[in-house]
C-alpha cells in the first residue's frame, strides 16, 4: 500500500461529468475549440498531448471530494491561451482569482517562449530609437525652418529696412560718422542690436531711420577744407549735424554712442600744419557741447587707400558676404587666411570687388589669394572679428586709387590736350582750327552738331560734335598711362590677377550714372549692349536729344550736363573698364548699382564696421559669464527636446526590467508550485508522464 503524502487532493477530471457549477461556468466561458478539445479528451481516457488547462479546486468544488486538489482540462491545439507548462509564462486572466493560464511551448510558436526576452528588449529598443529619431526629424525640420526664416528675415530686412528705428529699446546702440569731403560734409546715424555672444558674428550694423521711415542723414555746404584759414570756426560749421544727431539718438545712449569725423579728399590737398588746426578745434570743442563718445582717434584725414577698403567692406556686409555659408547654392571660395597658425584652408562665401569712379578719382579693390605678391602701398590686410585670435575674418584686399580718372577729371585733361594740340598745329600749320565758329574743332566725344567752347588764358576754342564713339574711344586711349609691362592697370600701377570666372564687381558713381541715366540700362553689365546704345546715343542729334530730355525720358537726376558729356564719359567707363583695368569684354559679373538692396552703400557703413569690430567683446564675455553661473540655461530647444526623449527611454527600459522580473518570480513560483505536484502524483497516482504540469 502506497502511503499517501498529506496535501491537497488531486482530482482527475475525465470528462465533464462530476464538474461543479464553477466549473460549468468557466467551461461556457471558454471557446468552442477549447469545448471541442474537451470532449474529444474525456472520449477514450487517453492523455492528451496538448497544452492543459488546470485550475485549483476549492473545497466542495469537486463531486465528492475533500479539501483542496489540482484538475487538468485538455485544451484545444488551436486555442494556446488554454496551455500551461511550467516553461511558459503566465498570464493572470479577469476571472476568479483561482484560475491562472499559463502558454506551454508545445502549443505556442518557438518565437513566443525562447527568444521571448529578446524580442521584448528588441522591440522597446526599436521603439525607443523610432522615437529617438522621428524627434530628431522633427527638431531638424522646425529648425530647418527656423534657420530658413532666419535667413529669409535678414534678406528681408536688407530689402525693406524701412521700419522706423524704436529708440525705445535699451538693446539697440547706436554710432555716427561724419563725412567731411571736398563739396560739403554728410553726418550718417547708425544702429544695431545688441551682439548675440558669438565671435565668429559681425554686428548687425544698419543705418538708423526717423519715425517717418526716413533715414537719419543730414548735408552741409561747403567742404570743410573752405575753412582752411579760419580752423577755428570748424566746430560752429559741424555743430548743426551734431546737433541733428543728438536730437535724433536717446539722450540715455549719448555717452556710450561713438562719434567718427573722418575727412577725405577735400582735406588730403591742404597742408598737414592747416589740417592738423582744423581736427584739433575739433577735438577741444565737440567734448565741451556733445556728450557722445568722441576721442583723439576719432577725427582723422584718411587716405584713398583707407576709404577704399571702407567702401569694399560696406558692399561685401550690405551683400551679406561676411556671413556663414547656409545655401548650398552660395558661391564659395577656398582661402588660405593670412596670419593663421594652420595650413588648411578654409571655405567662405566669394566677396565682391567694388568699382567706383567718382568726379575726380577711380578705385578698385578686391580680395586677393594669399600666395599673391602685392607691395605694401597697394594691400589692405585686416580682421574684422572682434577677436585677433580668430581669423574666419581676416581678409587681403587690393586697393588702387587713381587721381584724375573721375569721369570729370578725364574731361577736364581731354580738354587741355585738346587746347594744347589745337593750338599748336594752328601755329604750325597756319590754320584757324577752332578759333572761330564758323570753323569749330570737330570732337568725335561730344554729341553730333551740340556746339561747345574752351576757354584757357583769355582765348576761346569752338568745338562741334561728331558723335563717333568708336573714334572717342581711340582718342581717350592715351590717356591711361598703360605701359607695355604686364599686369598692370592705370598710370602703369601693379594689379593682382583678377579670377573672372570666379568673380563678382559691382560699379558705382559713374559706372552706375553712365549705364543708367541715359542709357537706361543699370544693372547687368553687358559690353556688346552697352557699346550699340552708346553708339546709337553718340550719333544722334543734339537737338533731338533735348527733345527728349523736355519729354522726361531720362532719368529723374539727369540734367544737360550729363547729356553732353554722356558720350564721352561712356567711352571713358569703357576703356577704364576694359583696357585700363583689363577686363575682357565678355565679362559678365559686373553690376553696376547706386543702390545695394534699395539702400545706399556708404563707405562710411565700412567705417563704422571695422572701428566697432571690437564692441561685441562686451557682449560675449557677459554671455561667458552668466553661461558660467547658470549654464542650464544655455541649453538650447534642441538639446531639452534630447533629454526629453532620453528620460522616456530610460522609463521604457525601467519598465522592462521591471516586467522581466516579475516574470522571471512567475516562473520560479511555477516550477516550485509543479515540482510538488509532480512529487504529489508520482506518489499518489501511477507514474505516467504528464502532459503539462503546473
Amino acid at each position: 500500500m502506497t502511503r499517501r503524502r498529506p496535501g491537497p487532493a488531486a482530482v482527475r477530471l475525465p470528462g465533464r461529468s462530476g464538474v461543479s457549477r464553477k466549473s460549468d461556468r468557466f467551461a461556457a466561458s471558454t471557446s468552442p475549440q477549447c469545448e471541442a478539445a474537451l470532449r474529444r479528451g474525456s472520449g477514450e481516457g487517453e492523455r492528451p498531448k496538448q497544452p492543459v488547462l488546470t485550475r485549483t479546486v476549492g473545497a466542495g468544488d469537486t463531486a465528492g471530494g475533500e479539501g483542496r486538489g489540482q484538475a487538468p482540462w485538455p485544451a484545444g491545439p488551436s486555442h494556446a491561451c488554454c496551455g500551461s507548462s511550467p516553461h511558459g509564462i503566465g498570464i493572470s486572466c479577469l476571472l476568479p482569482a483561482s484560475w491562472h493560464f499559463s502558454i506551454s511551448p508545445v502549443g505556442c510558436p518557438r518565437i513566443l517562449n525562447t527568444n521571448l526576452r529578446q524580442i521584448i528588449v528588441i522591440s522597446v529598443l526599436a521603439a525607443a530609437a523610432s522615437l529617438l529619431y522621428f524627434s530628431v526629424v522633427i527638431i531638424r525640420n522646425k529648425y530647418g525652418r527656423l534657420s530658413r526664416d532666419k535667413k529669409f528675415q535678414r534678406y528681408l530686412a536688407r530689402v525693406t529696412d524701412i521700419e522706423a528705428t524704436d529708440t525705445n529699446n535699451p538693446n539697440v546702440n547706436y554710432g555716427i560718422v561724419v563725412d567731411c569731403g571736398s563739396s560739403g560734409s554728410r553726418i550718417f546715424v547708425y544702429c544695431w542690436p545688441r551682439h548675440n555672444g558669438n565671435p565668429h558674428d559681425l554686428l548687425d550694423i544698419r543705418q538708423m531711420r526717423d519715425r517717418n521711415r526716413k533715414p537719419v542723414v543730414m548735408k552741409i555746404k561747403p567742404g570743410i577744407s573752405e575753412f582752411a584759414t579760419s580752423p577755428e570756426k570748424v566746430s560752429d560749421y559741424i555743430s548743426p549735424l551734431l546737433n541733428f544727431a543728438a536730437e535724433h539718438v536717446p539722450r540715455a545712449k549719448h555717452k556710450e554712442t561713438p562719434l567718427y569725423i573722418l575727412c577725405t579728399a577735400g582735406m588730403r590737398i591742404l597742408p598737414e600744419s592747416q589740417q592738423k588746426a582744423i581736427l584739433e578745434d575739433l577735438l577741444t570743442d565737440i567734448p565741451v557741447h556733445f556728450d557722445f563718445l568722441f576721442s583723439d582717434s576719432h577725427a582723422e584725414v584718411i587716405s584713398g587707400k583707407q576709404e577704399g577698403v571702407y567702401a569694399w567692406i560696406g558692399i561685401n556686409f550690405v551683400l551679406g558676404r561676411f556671413e556663414h555659408i547656409e545655401d548650398d547654392d552660395e558661391a564659395i571660395v577656398e582661402v588660405n587666411v593670412p596670419g593663421s597658425q594652420s595650413s588648411e584652408a578654409i571655405l567662405r562665401k566669394r566677396t565682391a570687388g567694388i568699382l567706383d569712379m567718382g568726379g575726380v578719382s577711380t578705385q578698385i579693390a578686391y580680395e586677393v589669394p594669399k600666395t599673391e605678391e602685392v607691395a605694401k602701398n597697394l594691400l589692405a590686410e585686416f580682421n574684422l572679428g572682434c577677436d585677433v585670435h580668430q581669423t574666419e575674418h581676416v581678409y587681403r584686399v587690393y586697393v588702387a586709387t587713381f587721381l584724375g580718372f573721375g569721369g570729370n577729371a578725364a574731361r577736364q585733361r581731354y580738354e587741355d590736350r585738346l587746347f594744347a594740340s589745337t593750338v599748336q598745329k594752328n601755329r604750325l600749320l597756319g590754320k584757324q582750327t577752332g578759333l572761330t565758329p564758323d570753323a569749330p574743332y570737330l570732337d568725335p566725344c561730344l554729341p553730333l552738331d551740340i556746339k561747345d567752347e574752351i576757354q584757357q588764358n583769355g582765348q576761346t576754342l569752338y568745338l562741334r560734335g561728331t558723335g563717333d564713339f568708336d573714334l572717342c574711344r581711340e582718342t581717350v586711349q592715351p590717356f591711361m598711362n598703360k605701359t607695355n609691362e604686364t599686369q598692370t592697370s592705370l598710370n602703369g600701377v601693379y594689379q593682382p590677377p583678377v579670377h573672372f570666372q570666379n568673380s563678382e564687381f559691382y560699379g558705382f558713381s559713374e559706372f552706375y550714372y553712365c549705364t543708367e541715366d541715359v542709357l537706361r540700362m543699370g544693372g547687368d553689365y553687358n559690353a556688346a549692349t552697352f557699346t550699340k546704345a552708346a553708339k546709337d546715343y553718340c550719333a544722334t542729334k543734339w537737338s533731338i536729344l533735348r527733345e527728349r530730355f523736355d519729354r522726361g525720358l531720362y532719368a529723374s537726376h539727369a540734367d544737360l550736363h550729363r547729356l553732353k558729356y554722356q558720350c564721352f564719359k561712356s567711352a571713358w567707363m569703357f576703356e577704364v573698364f576694359h583696357r585700363g583695368f583689363s577686363f575682357p569684354t565678355n565679362y559678365k559679373n559686373l553690376k553696376t548699382a547706386l543702390q545695394v538692396y534699395d539702400k545706399e552703400v556708404q563707405w562710411t557703413l565700412g567705417a563704422i564696421l571695422y572701428r566697432t569690430r571690437f564692441l561685441p567683446l562686451r557682449d560675449i564675455q557677459q554671455e561667458a559669464f552668466r553661461a558660467s553661473h547658470a549654464h542650464w540655461r544655455g541649453f538650447s530647444f534642441v538639446y531639452n527636446h534630447y533629454l526629453f526623449w532620453g528620460c522616456i527611454l530610460v522609463v521604457l527600459l525601467a519598465i522592462l526590467l521591471y516586467l522581466l522580473r516579475l516574470r522571471r518570480i512567475h516562473r520560479r513560483t511555477l516550477r516550485h508550485g509543479s515540482a510538488a505536484a509532480a512529487l504529489w502524483l508520482e506518489e499518489g497516482l501511477p507514474s505516467q508522464k504528464m502532459a503539462g504540469a503546473l
